[in-house]
């Protein structure tokens, strides 16, 4: 539980100093990250941003867009790696970026079942929506109906995760009783998904 905690803590403490010190451009980098196929989960980002809303830090819109735009930049790399390097290049090299056949199978489905709406419905979707990008480029989807659904659905999530951590916030102190340390309490919400999210990609490649 301390390894567990430490962690937590370490993640939640590296988000909170980039919000705090870049506002909304920290919240676009740290989504961007995300969206590059890098283990920084946006359920751990984008509450914590909105609890930095609820102090009145920041303003909620703002917050909410800025975290789209991030996921529309940090897709760019993620749908170009697909487009140029197609299938086989990533079924080769995925491991490097956490992504596994199974992952890349699901996504197929996805867009497959749904056509270009895949790309706005993934995005609202836990794990499935970081690795959507690379499809998209490997079927080489146009580029403009891609990125426009990209931002749309990751605005949506963004409101809705935003949303969660402003009412944490203003609610804090109904949780307060059940910590003994208030950092403890934020991080232990904050950060489970995050873990959650680390563990299924890797299991994800042992799996393959």
């Amino acid at each position: 539980m301390e390894l567990l905690n430490s962690i937590l803590i370490t993640l939640i403490n590296c988000i909170e100093h980039i919000i705090t010190s870049m506002g909304a451009c920290g919240i676009a980098l740290l989504m961007a990250i995300e969206s590059c196929n890098i283990p920084l989960p946006s359920e751990a980002v984008l509450p914590f941003a909105g609890y930095i809303v609820s102090k009145g830090e920041m303003n909620f819109h703002v917050a909410a867009i800025a975290g789209a735009i991030g996921c529309v930049l940090g897709s760019i790399p993620s749908y170009y790696l697909g487009y140029f390097g197609g299938r086989k290049f990533i079924e080769k090299y995925g491991k490097y970026f956490l992504i596994s056949h199974k992952d890349l199978e699901e996504a197929d489905k996805w867009v497959e079942k749904y056509g270009d709406w895949a790309f706005f419905l993934c995005r609202m979707l836990p794990v499935v929506r970081t690795f959507i990008s690379l499809p998209a480029g490997i079927l080489r989807a146009r580029k403009r109906i891609f990125f426009t659904l990209t931002f749309l659905g990751s605005l949506v999530w963004s409101y809705v995760l935003v949303y969660a951590g402003v009412k944490l916030g203003q609610n804090m102190d109904a949780f307060k009783h059940l910590w003994h340390k208030f950092d403890i309490g934020i991080v232990l919400i904050f950060g489970i998904l995050g873990i959650i999210y680390v563990y299924r990609h890797i299991k994800h490649l042992k799996e393959s």
